[in-house]
């Protein structure tokens, strides 16, 4: 045994996670790399699991849309530990680190001590992608357009009843319910997203804790206490306000703990791949924690001293901009939001922003954030001539018409072999279209900042902010937080 190997049986579950973290790129898997994967992309993974005598791979259920709902179970040990991602469909984060944690399972280097504790001290059972037909659009709901994780009661949904039996047959000491949520989350009242939180779902009203909550409870505190090394101050805990008709606080009243661990967001990591190994860690570290009791050893009053869940982030705040409307001059903030619309596009969807809050920010903050102190908002002008294709509008001829104040042009054919109009720094719609930029709540976000000399300075284009102070517009990116 090495000195390494023999530290690793007395680390704390935070050297652990901080060891899975920077190890992680060794188990990383390389046939998911983005989140809009489907369920035909994880079978053959699943089946190729089934080759490795570690692991024993059975598919257990249909979808409403008949595909198959595998279960997989690894270890030999007498605690038994339930996982299952992806009951909404477009929550896809923990799908990939489940998949990172099947490799880290199966191969052998330095963390051994560790894996080998899981492997003999629990048996896993892993449900990953609970709903494929969900999955298979990105989106929240199934085929029957029911929210999984709002049919524990009724168990209208095949998917929903094969959870509920995997738990009744196993009676599972642990579970854990992985999700994601709104990258708009923060920690409390502060500017930093929260990009893990945590609940241990309450059972009833009064949100008792009994010996089956306060398992998952402590056991919430070690992942924290692991996570605050990774992320500082980006974790949150959601709400303990009790959803009768919710998983995981009924799986809490059946007699399983539940950990929910929800994916949010953190700045320049869109396909959430930084997020995935922050789940890793917090999942190998809990697993740590279970095999060996080390929950135990956390208080269950530093459970509640997790900051919540709050909703103060957008993704851009442009800050004390003066806009002109019905003869006013005002000075004001605006917010806004990227929304992703599903699309046939390499990337699967496309952005459509909007503005959602107008006024005092103070409160507030964005991801990328402008002061536009000594700026005026003008609303994006649309250009009067069309277009023949995309390929005419060059590099320079898009600066030139943001310059102008120009955000939108007509186009009289769209598509083209080597651009798309998600490329371009300037909306591109059809002829007939009729538009309108002026700045109002839950209208698109199009306009340009200009300073006193009348020119403009800043270009926002469909959410997107562009410096034009330069020799080529060139995307903005304001407060890191």
């Amino acid at each position: 045994m090495t000195l390494f190997e023999a530290q690793c049986q007395t680390m704390s579950s935070a050297e652990v996670a901080q060891q899975a973290f920077k190890q992680h790129s060794t188990y990383k898997e390389p046939a998911i790399q983005n989140r809009r994967f489907k369920h035909q992309d994880i079978v053959p993974l699943l089946e190729q699991l089934k080759q490795h005598p570690l692991f024993e791979v059975q598919t257990v259920g249909k979808s409403v849309e008949q595909r198959d709902l595998y279960l997989v179970k690894a270890g030999t040990g007498k605690t038994k530990v339930m996982l299952w991602s992806q009951m909404h469909g477009d929550e896809s984060t923990a799908t990939m680190a489940l998949f990172d944690l099947f490799n880290f399972l199966q191969q052998s280097d330095q963390l051994d001590p560790i894996r080998q504790q899981i492997l003999q001290n629990m048996t896993l059972y892993i449900v990953p992608m609970l709903n494929p037909d969900g999955a298979e659009q990105f989106k929240r709901r199934n085929a029957l357009q029911l929210d999984l994780n709002r049919d524990a009661l009724r168990l209208q949904s095949p998917e929903a009843q094969l959870l509920k039996s995997l738990r009744d047959s196993l009676n599972p000491e642990f579970g854990f319910n992985l999700h994601d949520q709104s990258r708009h989350y923060t920690v409390g009242t502060t500017s930093k997203p929260a990009t893990i939180s945590f609940l241990a779902p309450a059972f009833d009203h009064a949100q008792t804790v009994n010996t089956v909550r306060d398992r998952a409870m402590r056991t919430i505190v070690g992942m924290n206490e692991a996570l605050q090394q990774l992320i500082p101050e980006q974790v949150a805990k959601y709400s303990d306000e009790h959803e009768p008709r919710a998983f995981g606080d009924n799986i809490q009243k059946w007699g399983t703990s539940v950990i929910l661990i929800e994916s949010g967001g953190y700045q320049d990591d869109p396909e959430k791949q930084l997020i995935r190994q922050l789940n890793f860690a917090s999942i190998v570290s809990a697993l740590h924690l279970i095999a060996e009791n080390g929950y135990t050893n956390y208080a269950l009053e530093d459970y509640y001293k997790i900051p919540e869940n709050e909703r103060y982030l957008y993704d851009v705040v442009v800050r004390n901009v003066r806009y002109g409307d019905n003869d006013r001059n005002i000075l004001l903030d605006f917010g806004i939001i990227r929304d992703e619309v599903p699309s046939p596009n390499d990337k699967g969807f496309y952005h459509r922003s909007s503005v959602q809050e107008i006024g005092d920010m103070s409160v507030f903050y964005g991801y990328e954030e402008l002061n536009g102190e000594g700026l005026t908002l003008v609303p994006g002008k649309v250009y009067s001539k069309h277009f023949k294709s995309i390929a005419a509008l060059t590099p320079e001829r898009s600066r030139e018409l943001l310059a102008e104040g120009y955000t939108t042009v007509r186009i009289e054919k769209l598509s083209s072999p080597n651009i798309t109009p998600s490329d371009l720094p300037l909306n591109v719609t059809t002829l007939n279209s009729k538009l309108n930029h002026t700045l109002r709540l839950e209208g698109g976000a199009n306009f340009v900042l200009k300073g006193a000399d009348g020119k403009v300075k800043y270009a926002i284009v469909n959410g997107f902010v562009y410096n034009l102070q330069g020799d080529k517009p060139a995307l903005f990116h304001g407060l890191v937080l």
